[in-house]
């Protein structure tokens, strides 16, 4: 089943136009990777399948929805419900610790804290962090603050999860075992990841591997 249609995707910054008809179709539960020279259009892409910027022209659906339809309110619902976000910065907020950062999603979503917190709990345990709940992130590893990211992004059950770059500041170890984690949890939880790496080894690990060049999918 698709969980993500798009066609004829175009995006332009002023007089620059950096997405120049992009037509994809990803299924549910697959790991896809995009790689690409920097400037090629990956960010952007994943910007706009992430609903956070809007495309000039195209079609794009989510989950049965097409995103064109929503207004403002409505798509900042969609996304908080729909979609997980893992950045090469973690973004995790310095005075909250791992558990509060986690259950900030879910928080929004009108989620009550009790439910919340033990959503919140399960994930970090399952991801190594049992011990670690009550700690803010000046007192974790780089790759611990990561899992965290990650425990996020997974907090609302979203359909599928966007990674740009997730372990762009990650030695070769840990970044490794980053990737292996979103396997291990498309098996475990049916989770479907659309993750932008230069790093062509862990692209490789993917399901596909899709090359973007100068605005447009070279690879499908």
């Amino acid at each position: 089943m698709s969980i993500i249609t798009c066609a004829g995707i175009k995006k332009s910054y002023g007089p620059l136009q950096v997405l120049k008809g992009i037509d994809l179709e990803i299924q549910s539960g697959e790991i896809i990777s995009v790689v690409g020279a920097s400037g090629a259009g990956k960010t952007t892409l994943l910007t706009i399948l992430g609903t956070l910027d809007r495309a000039d022209e195209g079609k794009l659906i989510i989950n049965n929805t097409e995103i064109s339809s929503l207004s403002s309110k409505q798509l900042s619902a969609f996304r908080n419900k729909n979609i997980g976000f893992v950045f090469q910065f973690h973004h995790l907020l310095p005075e909250f610790t791992a558990l509060e950062n986690v259950c900030i999603p879910a928080f929004i979503g009108n989620t009550s804290r009790k439910e919340a917190e033990a959503r919140a709990t399960e994930l970090l345990e399952r991801l190594g962090l049992a011990d670690r709940i009550t700690h803010k992130p000046s007192e974790l590893s780089g790759g611990e603050q990561q899992r965290v990211a990650v425990a996020r992004a997974l907090i609302n059950k979203p359909a599928v999860v966007f990674a740009d770059e997730p372990s762009g500041n990650l030695d070769s170890a840990t970044s490794k075992q980053l990737h292996e984690l979103f396997f291990e949890l498309r098996k475990e939880l049916g989770q479907t990841f659309v993750i932008v790496t230069h790093n062509e080894t862990l692209a490789d690990m993917a399901d596909r591997k899709l090359v973007m060049n100068d605005g447009v999918m070279t690879g499908k």
